[in-house]
């Protein structure tokens, strides 16, 4: 999607993506303790103690993800939420991620 989506517009989808996410958790054979906070905040916690944050950042218009292993920002391209630095998929990342934390191989989808 070309250029900058207005505040409405950029809230929808990051919905619509934060819903797949909690879907995704939802659906995973792994059993991850998640919570939904207010404001567009997914917290998954792991056995170690260790969390995964997903949040919408609505002044960048960016979902961003918060990990052990870092920091990683997504935006809108089309249908995809992608990385700013290395054009990764959201989910992917995600699963990556919490493959990490887990310590076995967590598959998002």
């Amino acid at each position: 999607m070309e250029g900058i989506l207005d505040e409405r517009e950029f809230n929808r989808q990051a919905d619509a993506m934060l819903a797949r996410v909690e879907a995704a958790l939802d659906a995973c054979a792994a059993e991850l303790d998640f919570e939904i906070k207010p404001g567009g905040v997914i917290e998954i916690e792991f056995d170690d103690g260790s969390k995964i944050i997903v949040n919408r950042h609505t002044a960048a218009r960016e979902i961003w993800l918060a990990a052990r292993s870092g920091g990683y920002h997504f935006k809108l391209d089309g249908e995809r939420w992608v990385g700013t630095r290395d054009g990764a998929d959201l989910m992917a990342v995600l699963s990556r991620c919490a493959t990490e934390q887990a310590g076995a191989p967590i598959s998002l989808r």
